[in-house]
């Protein structure tokens, strides 16, 4: 007997929403997983981050929107930092070493907390020693702390005796930017080079 069309049409029906069902669901575990092999922290939805013009080592005027297209990790910190700020610089050098030829489609910007102390030349040469493709970024205290603000990034001056002279507390968390310059995911001090690179790696993909 031959297959009334409304049947075959039902049939139809219910076969196009079992594909769409699963497509859907394959979308929402492919998401899930990424999220889940992240070593740092996955913000969903991703933030978005003001256009901030500071001045670059590389000796021009930034913002951050300049980078899209890259994932650009951020990281704000200071030249005379004792301890993070090195430990940090280093690991993000070998983790981006560690990418391959995929270090190319990740821009690392050194956002300076100490622009008293940390000029245009001094950032070059202190970035310099980790990664010749860093770019450190400084300015007036307005624009930095503007900047800091929206990555809910805290530092402030603490008097030293020690040969310093003063020391800058601040947040030691990097920030991974996506390709459309929103906030994509925090890296907390800490991770090793490869639990970065690995990071990066799945951000690249997603």
């Amino acid at each position: 007997m031959p297959t009334r069309p409304w049947i075959r049409r039902l049939v139809i029906a219910e076969l196009v929403a079992i594909v769409l069902v699963l497509a859907v669901t394959g979308w929402f575990y492919w998401r899930s997983r990424a999220t889940a092999t992240l070593n740092g922290i996955a913000l969903d939805p991703p933030q978005e981050v003001p256009a901030v013009a500071l001045q670059g080592s590389d000796g021009q005027r930034h913002t951050l929107a300049d980078f899209r297209g890259k994932l650009t990790v951020v990281f704000f910190g200071y030249t005379h930092c004792p301890d993070v700020c090195p430990t940090t610089a280093s690991t993000m050098a070998r983790a981006r070493a560690l990418l391959g030829q995929d270090a190319d489609r990740v821009q690392l910007v050194f956002v300076s907390v100490d622009p008293e102390r940390d000029s245009p030349e001094r950032l070059a040469s202190y970035l310099a020693k980790y990664d010749s493709t860093f770019l450190g970024l400084t300015g007036d205290e307005a624009s930095i702390q503007e900047l800091a603000s929206a990555f809910g990034v805290h530092y402030a001056k603490i008097e030293s005796t020690s040969a310093l002279g003063y020391l800058v507390e601040h947040t030691s968390s990097s920030f991974v930017l996506d390709g459309d310059g929103r906030l994509r995911a925090v890296l907390p001090f800490g991770l090793t080079p490869e639990q970065v690179a690995s990071d990066l790696r799945t951000l690249l993909r997603s």
